[in-house]
């Protein structure tokens, strides 16, 4: 503090201290109040004409920094800038402050964008937590951290995080200084790159994708047209065991209401699968939101665990059952939304991948387009105005051809003698002309097998897949 300023202190602090006197003094006789009048008024016309104005002027001398300070400042930014290595400063709940220009390339994301945003939201999903419980730590108070996580856009690369503190001047609040290498934790170097061979288990896992949309298919398109319900049902049975643990199905009809719900046959999981189906769709704002709007989702290792609701006992529905990713899906492509399937994938199974997304996009178009499909007493009548184009009856064209052609052989003679027609110029008699024989529709050939049988020969079969349970 300069002296200046503490002259200004002393000042004030005499001040406060005379008009507490002059306070003390109104209990004094009427006729020596007078002059106690005059001496507060003395000491308001001092404050007004000395201490105020020092003060501004205090004030403005101390937010305006003097040109030395102001070149600090520049030198000190454009070194945080232009620092070789990743650096990143972050409060304590992992918010992006500022992001020097080698971040923004190492984690792809502009510096504008980051700001304001968890640096936590970039990293992947299982090293979030432990990288925001360190934050913490460090802003607490407790000293350095280093650990090694992996960015969500290269995650077969492990970087090593070093968290420092670090108070900014004029803040109450400590920052940290997040720096990220190359390597891990360990000191060993990044694992080089695996050759170039064909990938035969995502080629594996394609197959199997291709065969579960065929067999959707398949499925859809031998449930009685009309009946949404039981396409959503079909569609749900289909899917659970194969492709996922839960599968949750929710008609839009006017307002939400919950159709199917197949879960794992663990008998622990029983009170949990009929909690979920009498659960109302409307208090879960995935399924809420996919139905209003038609947005889908897919999260791997959800944040918001409340997402898809609570239990009876007020337990998130997600923690409960132990839910490693899930998809969300509106069924209403093309067209308003008829239903929304949810499907959860727990414990320690694969998450959901993007290609899987993809695919179960295709699915539920399928889905869509089965439970908008009319009964034949509401297809529509052909219009009566001809059609822009010429069509071709095949029968007609079969007919003229045979007409046309020659004939084999002459008819034999008439066992009768006829008397001879004079010849005219004229057209012939129409039975002198031979006629065409008239084609015969053909008969369908019978299949040996009947309907029921073909129904009993589907490999989709009427139920879900094994190892799973319905509420």
């Amino acid at each position: 503090m300069t002296q200046t300023e503490d002259d200004f202190g002393e000042e004030l602090a005499d001040f406060v201290r005379r008009v507490g006197e002059l306070r003390t003094a109104r209990a004094r006789p009427v006729g020596e109040q007078l002059t106690v009048l005059d001496a507060a008024l003395f000491e308001l016309q001092h404050v007004a004409e000395q201490l105020w104005p020092r003060y501004e002027q205090i004030l403005a001398a101390a937010g305006a920094p003097s040109p030395v300070e102001r070149q600090e400042r520049q030198l000190l930014k454009a070194l945080f800038q232009r620092l070789p290595l990743p650096v990143a400063l972050v409060d304590r709940e992992t918010v992006v402050r500022r992001l020097n220009f080698a971040a923004t390339g190492l984690t792809g994301v502009r510096a504008g964008y980051a700001t304001g945003r968890p640096l936590a939201a970039l990293l992947t999903p299982g090293d979030r937590a432990a990288f925001r419980s360190q934050a913490a730590a460090v802003s607490r108070g407790e000293g350095d951290r280093g650990l090694t996580v992996h960015l969500q856009q290269r995650p077969e690369e492990p970087l090593l995080a070093t968290l420092t503190a670090l108070r900014p001047p004029d803040e109450p609040q400590p920052a940290v200084l997040v720096v990220f290498q190359a390597g891990s934790a360990r000191g060993s170097a990044a694992a080089p790159p695996p050759p170039e061979v064909p990938d035969l288990a995502e080629t594996t896992r394609r197959a199997e994708l291709m065969d579960l949309v065929g067999l959707m298919a398949s499925t859809l398109l031998q449930l009685p047209p009309g009946e949404r319900e039981s396409v959503l049902s079909g569609a749900a049975r289909v899917l659970c065991g194969r492709f996922a643990d839960w599968i949750v199905a929710d008609l839009v009809d006017g307002a939400l209401r919950r159709t199917v719900v197949l879960g794992p046959p663990d008998p622990a999981a029983a009170p949990l699968l009929h909690a979920v189906a009498g659960q109302d769709p409307a208090s879960c704002p995935l399924v809420l939101e996919a139905a209003r709007a038609g947005n889908g989702a897919l999260q791997v290792q959800p944040e918001d665990i409340e997402g898809f609701g609570h239990d009876p006992s007020g337990t998130p529905v997600l923690a409960r059952a132990e839910v490693s990713s899930l998809m969300c899906v509106p069924l209403g492509a093309p067209g308003p939304v008829t239903g929304v399937l949810t499907l959860f994938r727990t414990g320690s199974a694969r998450p959901f991948s993007m290609a899987e997304g993809q695919a179960m996009d295709v699915m539920s178009r399928h889905i869509a387009l089965a439970m908008r499909r009319p009964t034949p007493d509401q297809i529509p009548d052909e219009p009566t105005d001809p059609a822009p184009c010429t069509a071709v009856d095949p029968s007609a064209q079969s007919a003229e051809s045979c007409a046309a052609a020659p004939p084999a052989a002459a008819p034999p003679p008439s066992a009768s003698p006829s008397p001879a027609r004079p010849a005219s110029s004229g057209s012939p008699h129409p039975s002198a002309v031979p006629r065409p024989p008239r084609p015969r529709p053909a008969q369908p050939r019978q299949p040996a097998s009947t309907a029921d049988g073909d129904l009993r020969a589907d490999p989709a079969g009427p139920g879900p897949a094994d190892g799973c349970s319905s509420a």
